[in-house]
Parts: C-alpha cells; structure tokens; sequence
C-alpha cells in the first residue's frame, strides 16, 4: 500500500513512545491523551509514515 519510509532507529523510537504513551491510559495518568500513543505505535510498527508520505520525507537508508 505505502512505501517504507521509517529507517530502523526512526521506527524504534516510534514503537518506544507509543507504548509509554498506551501504558499511561493503564497506570498512572488515566486520561485519553494516552491513546494518541497508538499512532507512533502502528506507524513504527508499519514503516511508514502517512506525513511523512505526503512531505516527502524519508529516514530510510537508501541501499
């Protein structure tokens, strides 16, 4: 469907956030603002970033 556009530490970096951000709607700060998480979290998860698509960014190494 999209093209990878998220290099590997990019990708990382995404995953991390979005589960600190998800674990924040189970502990502690209960509040929706956690959910935003997922975001970073499906697009780590992916490799590619619909923003990134439309800006034409890319982190990817190209090989």
């Amino acid at each position: 469907m999209f093209k990878a556009n998220e290099g590997t530490i990019d990708r990382a970096l995404r995953v991390i956030v979005g589960l600190v951000l998800v674990s924040m709607v189970f502990t502690g700060l209960q509040t929706p603002w956690g959910w935003i998480g997922l975001v970073p979290l499906i697009t780590g998860i992916v490799g590619t970033c619909p923003l990134y698509s439309i800006l034409g960014l890319s982190t990817l190494k190209k090989s």
